[in-house]
């Protein structure tokens, strides 16, 4: 049994040495559980566009943040080992793209057809805008990390209310003005934390 370890990992250090790798180097590249959430959240853009819950455009625009992240956590392992800061802005971008994808497939849950009474698409891009910057925000360090859960968790908020208004199947105008009004106290609590002029400290 012991021979046998030993043969792997002899063999592991063989292959780690053929790419031009260390063990260490390899380990400080790894990053298992950012790479599974990503597969998670590509098999869930998947299902939403086959069960018509998430739109052609919808799914191109989420599946394009998807590369961003991937190509962003390329450069973070060029040099050969991705920090714990690096890992944990990964891990940010990919819990709001995450949250992004939900908040599609629940929009597209009741919302009926296109330009519909149960429809929409104004508050939807809002919300979809309001994401990208609390992630600018969390890249740049204008947005802490629990700053950032606070902001998603008002976003799951308005998101219930939506669903909420939408079950009917009619959005009434009365609704409509209660869901751009928080967007629009997200959006501004969201650009006020952009404009400060302080980075977070992790």
């Amino acid at each position: 049994m012991t021979s046998k370890l030993f043969t792997t990992s002899l063999l592991a250090a063989a292959l780690f040495a053929g790419l031009g790798m260390s063990p260490a180097m390899a380990q400080g590249t790894s990053t298992p559980g950012i790479d599974s959430s990503q597969q998670a959240i590509s098999a869930r853009i998947q299902q939403g566009l086959q069960a018509g819950r998430i739109t052609p455009s919808e799914a191109q625009a989420l599946y394009a943040r998807d590369r961003d992240i991937s190509m962003r956590e390329s450069r973070y392992k060029a040099d050969g080992n991705a920090t714990p800061q690096e890992r944990q802005q990964l891990r940010a971008d990919l819990d709001g793209l995450k949250a992004e994808v939900e908040r599609a497939i629940a929009n597209n849950v009741v919302a009926g057809q296109p330009g519909g009474p149960g429809s929409t698409p104004g508050i939807d891009n809002q919300e979809y805008k309001i994401g990208q910057r609390i992630d600018e925000g969390v890249r740049t360090g204008h947005i802490t990390e629990r700053e950032a859960r606070n902001l998603r968790s008002r976003q799951r908020t308005i998101d219930r209310h939506e669903a909420s208004y939408k079950s009917d199947g009619v959005v009434t105008k009365q609704e409509r003005r209660q869901l751009n009004k928080e967007v629009a106290s997200l959006r501004d609590q969201v650009e006020r934390m952009m404009r400060n002029d302080r980075r977070a400290r992790s």
